[in-house]
C-alpha cells in the first residue's frame, strides 16, 4: 500500500498507568465495549500487530461493520487509537488502529483508591526500568565488555573488581544455567514483587 502522511501527532504520549476503579464514570464504558467477545478479540489481535479494520474483519472472521462499530467504542472508552493513516488498494484511505500506549488497570476500589494505587504503579515501572538496565550492564561484564565509563578510569584496583564481579556473575550463572543479565533481572523482579505486597497489606 502507497503510505500517506501518519495521523499520528508529534505530542508526547502519557505512558504512566491510567487506573480506573469500578466507581468510575469512564469504567462504565470500558466494562460495555469489552462486554463483547467480537471486541475483545479486536483488542487482542490489535495487540498483536497495529491494523486497519479490514485487516481485523479478516483475522477475527467478521463484517467491517462489525468490527468497525467495536472500534469506535473501544477508541471512546480509550482502550485503542489510530496510529496512522493508509491507502487501501482502491486508493481509499484507511485508519490503523493500535491498543493505547497507557497501561490500563482496573481495580475495584474508589477514586481517592486509584491515585494511590497510580502512584504505585509509576513507581514499580520506574523501579523495573532500572532493574532492566542494570541487568543488562550485568550481562555486558559478565560477557567480558568493558564499560565505557569504567575504561576511563585505567585503575588496576577497577580492573580487579570489573574481573571479580563477573567471575561472581559467571558462577552464578553456571550454578542456574541462566545468563548472569537474566538472573540478576530475575531477582530485581522478586525483590519489586516483595515490596509491593508488603505495600499493599500495609495499605489495608
Amino acid at each position: 500500500m502507497a503510505r500517506l502522511l501518519p495521523s499520528s501527532s508529534n505530542a508526547e504520549v502519557d505512558a504512566s498507568p491510567r487506573v480506573i476503579g469500578l466507581d468510575d464514570d469512564d469504567a462504565d464504558g470500558l466494562l460495555s465495549a469489552l462486554s463483547s467477545a467480537t471486541a475483545r478479540r479486536v483488542l487482542s489481535t490489535l495487540h498483536e500487530e497495529p491494523a486497519n479494520p479490514a485487516a481485523l474483519a479478516d483475522a477475527v472472521d467478521t463484517s467491517l461493520q462489525n468490527v468497525q462499530y467495536h472500534l469506535g467504542r473501544l477508541e471512546d472508552a480509550g482502550a485503542v487509537e489510530v496510529v496512522d493513516t493508509v491507502y487501501s488498494e482502491k486508493g481509499r484511505e484507511m485508519k490503523v488502529y493500535a491498543p493505547s500506549d497507557r497501561p490500563l488497570v482496573v481495580v475495584a476500589t474508589d477514586r481517592e483508591g486509584t491515585t494511590g494505587l497510580r502512584a504505585a504503579l509509576r513507581r514499580l515501572l520506574a523501579a523495573v526500568g532500572v532493574v532492566g538496565v542494570a541487568s543488562l550492564l550485568v550481562q555486558w561484564a559478565a560477557a567480558g565488555a568493558t564499560l565505557p565509563f569504567a575504561a576511563q578510569s585505567g585503575s588496576a584496583g577497577g580492573d580487579a573488581a570489573t574481573m571479580e564481579a563477573t567471575r561472581v556473575a559467571d558462577d552464578a550463572a553456571t550454578a542456574a544455567g541462566l545468563p548472569p543479565g537474566l538472573l540478576f533481572f530475575l531477582g530485581g523482579l522478586s525483590v519489586l514483587l516483595v515490596w509491593s505486597l508488603a505495600w499493599y497489606l500495609r495499605r489495608d
